[in-house]
């Protein structure tokens, strides 16, 4: 995960522009990046995020 931006924002940004152009959902994400799913979803809701499942991204 040390290539993952350290600021929120940045992280958000970051993961919806992959979700858009690579992964069909956070799952697929996840597991082709090896980031840890939870990890990834409570650090973003600490900084006010949610993910959808229906839009496939954080806002």
């Amino acid at each position: 995960m040390d290539i993952l931006p350290q600021d929120p924002v940045i992280l958000m940004s970051f993961i919806n522009t992959k979700l858009r152009d690579n992964y069909p959902n956070l799952d697929a994400l996840c597991q082709d990046m090896n980031i840890d799913r939870e990890w990834l979803i409570k650090t973003l809701k600490d900084a006010g995020f949610e993910y959808s499942v229906e839009h496939n991204k954080f806002w």
